[in-house]
């Protein structure tokens, strides 16, 4: 009998002790499912404030690069310039440098296109080509228009180790022109001219006779140089729009053209930290207004004429030994 009541009291605490668990787990798991219900929802409401959407950013209806119509209906084409178009809206950071840059340096390069009777599209031929910087490339192409030394010389630029020419914004521009100015005399289309920028004189010249035509929109080139006018042309788009593709940049979060001063050398220069110095400003500043001097001297035997910038006096002050 003993025996009978300690296994029916064991059985009945088995089976409180199974239905208190249900009931611990039943409750807990109720719990959790509410807890990732709240999470869920959390979420979805930060979703909703985010202050931007993810779209695909629209292609213009009509559109030209230097007066030269881009066939749109052609779907290679069209998707070509979507892909550019996608990249350059949703590379914020590149983008709004970019922006940011064009403000100083789109001043002096449009009056120089136009001197030379440029399309003012090019204007962004350089800012696809370095951003508006004087970078160096991995092939030693340098500045602004990313000039090889070669061409450079061809367009009546000093290259050597104490002179660079190809960092002078407005010189190099000069140089750039010149070549766009060749390329559109042999091509007769300043489409074909912007593509021979990135591609060269004589590969276009092969690739348009081995596939006799003459039209960059039919022509299957390099990877770089198909994709090279329709970034050109995405960037054209963006600037030409800001606000529609996102950019809501402020005028003060742009940067100033530099207020200068111009002084001629034309002797031979020992220590430019020295020539700064007795200007009034330090050798930093001497080298980001020309940044073409490449050495901290000039040997001159030929008295050739250089013509320096130096800031004016504004709002920054320039503080020559950092005192």
């Amino acid at each position: 009998m003993i025996k009978s009541f300690i296994k029916k009291f064991s059985d009945s605490k088995l089976l409180y002790f199974l239905l208190g668990g249900g009931i611990v787990f039943a409750t807990v798991f109720l719990v959790g499912i509410n807890k990732v219900q709240d999470s869920t929802k959390t979420i979805l409401d930060i979703n909703n404030l985010l202050p931007f959407k993810i779209t695909s950013p629209e292609i213009p209806k009509s559109l030209s690069f230097a007066g030269e119509k881009v066939p749109l209906n052609d779907f290679e084409v069209r998707e070509r310039i979507d892909r550019e178009l996608i990249v350059n809206t949703y590379w914020f950071s590149s983008t709004i440098l970019g922006m940011k840059r064009a403000n100083r340096w789109f001043p002096i390069i449009e009056p120089i296109l136009k001197k030379y009777n440029i399309p003012d599209d090019f204007k962004y031929l350089a800012l696809i080509e370095s951003n508006l910087s004087n970078v160096s490339s991995s092939a030693g192409a340098v500045g602004f228009w990313q000039l090889t030394a070669d061409a450079a010389k061809k367009y009546d630029l000093e290259v050597d180790d104490q002179v660079d020419e190809r960092y002078n914004v407005e010189k190099a521009t000069e140089a750039a022109c010149k070549y766009l100015i060749d390329a559109h005399n042999t091509f007769n289309n300043w489409t074909l001219a912007a593509a021979t920028y990135n591609m060269g004189f004589n590969g276009m010249k092969k690739q348009i006779e081995r596939e006799k035509s003459s039209d960059y929109y039919n022509l299957i080139l390099s990877d770089e140089t198909m994709r090279y006018v329709a970034r050109i042309l995405a960037m054209k788009i963006i600037y030409s729009d800001a606000k529609k593709y996102g950019y809501y940049l402020k005028s003060e979060d742009l940067y100033t053209p530099l207020n200068t001063t111009y002084i001629k050398v034309d002797t031979t220069i020992d220590n430019w930290a020295d020539f700064a110095i007795a200007h009034n400003i330090n050798y930093k500043i001497l080298k980001y207004y020309n940044p073409w001097l490449r050495d901290i001297s000039l040997i001159n035997k030929n008295n050739k004429e250089y013509i320096l910038k130096i800031p004016i006096n504004t709002t920054d002050e320039v503080i020559p030994n950092g005192n």
